[in-house]
């Protein structure tokens, strides 16, 4: 410990005194700088750790509100003057009616036979009144069996043929299409583990375990790889994908510890005409990982920050979009370690960020023209009004502290973040490809692990068919007994690409 100074310490001198005074007043402003980075750090584990986790940030609206920045939009101004002309229907309250198609049973309620009224009459019917109550029947397992016909020829006693059955999934296994389906929507689609499947099938009197539905969920996958090769070339060709990356823990892998992390990675098209999601198990999260997960790709790459992207984006044929979502967060960061009910500097770049997502809310279902008209205009406006505050701000910010963190990722960022604004068929954000990761993200909370390198690459394909279907409006369960039906006997590529989901109909 270093020793403290007295009186018979100090110098005589007035100007090594001065100096002296002068380093002591320095390292007080360097402690007192440690020591709010270090209170903010202490506010915002407390927060993370028993407050609500939203990005919502309600005095958006009424911060900052700028006449000329409120004013610019002509769309909006065309919106406001049509809702006032004629108000918003209240949302209807209450119960919601039931789905048409759901099959319907009646169960009719009479009175008594020749019950009368008070004045002797017998009632007479005269209509009816219906109320409708939602029932479920029990999952129903049926054993199919699969009966092939043997012929004998009567003009010769050795000429014998068995009738010929399409192939199966898996062949000699008593799994069929339907079973499969079931199987990995369950699991992947409703994050239930194959354990609790296991006891599941056990109440129906049906024993499969875990083992011999995991073995199915490998074969199944392998068998659904054509499909997902054409899946990647329509992703590849999009000319503009998302990206992103989450941990998985697989406890058999070569060189790695049970503890160590792997990962699952994401790819999604920007686009909606033909929606492809694709996971990608892989050990690493390297940037050569990202790079073979985009092999001889052209176009747009949005991704958030993370290093491994960088090198990708740095390409010439790869222009890389940061996400304004990201830099969202960070300035919520760090509105959250200010004291209660206190405004500050994020604020004001929450409310302009804002303003952005409020632009995009009103443009997202005119053509990619007009977007781009009106990002050219309204965001950019916003954005050279941002760019100004932030420019500003940098240099009276102490860095280390979670305004400087969330300032110097807006600023590192910047150029990338703009380029949303120069083409009309452009995400604000990466958000679309984080919605998709966050199936995965869920139910990994319920089976925890994958036991092999194996079970983590046929996850990685079940959840692409799944998710791949569902944002092509299809039921997932339905679309993986097509495909478990039919992929067995596809031979041709025109067969296979029948069964891509925009190509696909419903048996």
């Amino acid at each position: 410990m270093k020793k403290r100074l007295t009186a018979h310490d100090l110098p005589d001198d007035i100007d090594a005194l001065k100096a002296l005074v002068l380093q002591k007043d320095l390292h007080i402003d360097t402690l007192a700088k440690e020591v709010s980075r270090l209170s903010e750090l202490v506010r915002f584990f407390k927060v993370r750790q028993f407050y609500k986790s939203s990005e919502k940030h309600p005095d958006q609206a009424e911060l900052f509100n700028e006449p000329e920045v409120e004013d610019n939009s002509s769309l909006r101004a065309s919106s406001d003057e049509s809702s006032s002309a004629s108000p918003k229907a209240k949302s209807n309250a209450g119960r919601k009616p039931l789905p048409k198609n759901l099959p319907r049973q009646r169960v009719e309620h009479c009175l008594p036979a020749g019950e009368k009224c008070d004045c002797g009459s017998e009632f007479k019917e005269i209509g009816e009144e219906v109320s409708e109550q939602l029932e479920i029947i029990p999952a129903k397992i049926i054993v199919r069996q699969l009966v092939r016909k043997k012929y004998a020829c009567p003009g010769c006693e050795g000429s014998l043929k068995l009738a010929s059955m399409p192939k199966q999934p898996i062949p000699k296994s008593i799994a069929g299409p339907g079973l499969l389906a079931y199987i990995a929507t369950a699991k992947y689609q409703d994050g239930v583990p194959l354990y609790r499947q296991e006891k599941a099938f056990e109440r129906l009197e049906v024993e499969l375990s875990r083992q011999t539905m995991a073995n199915w969920m490998i074969k199944g996958a392998q068998l659904c790889q054509p499909l997902y090769n054409l899946l990647q070339d329509s992703l590849l060709d999009s000319g503009y994908v998302h990206m992103d990356e989450t941990r998985v823990q697989v406890l058999n892998e070569v060189g790695k510890t049970a503890e160590s992390h792997s990962y699952m990675w994401v790819r999604k098209t920007g686009d909606q005409k033909h929606p492809v999601v694709l996971f990608d198990y892989a050990p690493d999260r390297t940037t050569q990982t990202a790079m073979n997960l985009l092999p001889e790709f052209k176009g747009f790459l949005q991704t958030d920050d993370y290093a491994g992207y960088h090198k990708i984006g740095a390409t010439e044929q790869i222009t890389h979009l940061g996400c304004w979502a990201h830099a969202r967060r960070k300035f919520m960061d760090a509105k959250k370690v200010l004291p209660k009910n206190k405004t500050g500097k994020a604020d004001m770049a929450l409310n302009l960020i804002q303003k952005l997502y409020q632009i995009e809310q009103h443009i997202k279902d005119q053509p990619p023209n007009k977007r781009l008209e009106i990002r050219q205009t309204e965001s950019r406006r916003v954005l050279e009004q941002l760019k100004t505050w932030l420019d500003k701000s940098l240099n009276s910010t102490v860095p280390k502290s979670k305004l400087g963190e969330a300032l110097s990722y807006l600023a590192k960022n910047w150029e990338k973040l703009q380029i949303f604004t120069t083409n009309g068929r452009l995400n604000i954000d990466n958000n679309p490809v984080e919605n998709a990761i966050r199936p995965f993200a869920i139910g990994r909370k319920n089976w925890l692990f994958s036991q092999s390198v194996k079970g983590a690459k046929a996850s990685a394909m079940l959840y692409s068919l799944i998710e791949t279907a569902k944002a092509n409006g299809l039921e997932p369960q339905a679309y993986l007994t097509d495909l478990f039906r039919d992929l067995p006997n596809c031979d041709t590529l025109e067969q296979f690409e029948a069964l891509l989901p925009w190509n696909h109909t419903a048996s």
